[in-house]
């Protein structure tokens, strides 16, 4: 039986992972109805702390990292899949409980894979990856809250980050007055080309606030977490929210209930892993009618799948603009 790369992570006796190439066959693989040949994934934060080595991610070893891959399906027991369609998986717990994408081949349930919608490739698909689906998922959240443009502006935190930077460019395209917050100023050039109105630095959210704060943005798109998110919420207009999904800052929500109870402001969880999947459906829907593909290409690199481990530690560091996909082969 042939041999195929993955990048394995182990667990030693003391608890200590680790982090390498393997060759492994499909008889290695996970059970599933479903085997695709995996042409191409990306660099999520969440891939930033599999493989760190130290995050508690992983909950099974070995285990093959990456939470994301498109590719083409090689068999199939599944009924709505056949030889030849081109598919993509977000999550599902890939990398956490189920082989995941970092591998030239992957056995997964068909109940997980959604096939590419039309005009997204699988290079595209992959430049929008976890991050960028999880930057729609947030969006829809606030449509759904009632929220529109004329409401006020729209807060998108981490804006240079892989969510932040398909948040900023999808609320633009929207009609939102997007105020885009980052660490790195020098960025501002690269988040205005994006559809950002506004530029403001991440030390106005970042550190402990008061209560409640002047009323600024009547929506936000919020990735890192801690005190950070407990100022964009005590700085929305009454009635507005906040998507949350994701902690660059922290886990921590070091706050109180004044906005929530004083302005009816509401906290929307997005949870991108374990989406049902007709809200997965039409984010994708959304994402091949709402997303500049133009735009996407500006904010996205590809490396080779030999540059995984190098460039996801940069992720941890806030030191990837935009996304990155990775050309498996």
């Amino acid at each position: 039986m042939s041999t195929f790369k993955a990048l394995m992570l182990t667990k030693d006796d003391a608890g200590t992972q680790h982090i390498g190439w393997a060759q492994v066959t499909e008889a290695d693989l996970m059970e599933g109805d479903v085997t695709v040949r995996v042409t191409h994934s990306t660099i999520n934060y969440k891939d930033g702390l599999v493989l760190s080595g130290k995050s508690a991610v992983p909950r099974k070893f070995p285990m093959i990292a990456g939470i994301d891959f498109a590719g083409v399906v090689e068999t199939s027991a599944h009924a709505g899949f056949k030889a030849g369609d081109a598919v993509l998986l977000n999550g599902y717990g890939l990398a956490e409980t189920h082989f995941g994408g970092y591998a030239e081949k992957a056995r997964v349930k068909g109940d997980w894979l959604i096939k590419l919608p039309k005009g997204i490739d699988a290079h595209h698909a992959m430049a929008i990856g976890t991050a960028g689906y999880t930057a729609m998922l947030s969006v829809l959240a606030l449509e759904k809250h009632g929220l529109k443009p004329s409401d006020g502006p729209a807060l998108v935190t981490g804006a240079a980050g892989g969510v932040g930077s398909v948040a900023v460019t999808l609320l633009a395209k929207l009609g939102w007055h997007v105020i885009a917050s980052t660490g790195r100023l020098e960025e501002a050039d690269y988040l205005t080309s994006l559809g950002a109105a506004e530029i403001i630095e991440r030390k106005e959210l970042s550190e402990p606030g008061r209560p409640l704060g002047k009323e600024r943005w009547a929506a936000g798109v919020d990735s890192v977490g801690s005190h950070t998110l407990v100022n964009a919420i005590g700085m929305t207009k009454a009635h507005g929210a906040i998507a949350c999904c994701g902690l660059a800052q922290g886990m921590d929500l070091p706050g109180n209930v004044a906005p929530f109870i004083l302005r009816g402001v509401a906290l929307l969880g997005i949870d991108s892993v374990m989406c049902p999947m007709p809200l997965r459906l039409e984010a994708w829907q959304r994402l091949a009618t709402d997303l500049d593909l133009k735009k996407l290409d500006s904010m996205t690199r590809t490396i080779a799948f030999a540059d995984v481990i190098d460039e996801a530690a940069k992720i941890l560091k806030g030191g990837i603009r935009g996304r990155v996909v990775v050309n498996i082969g």
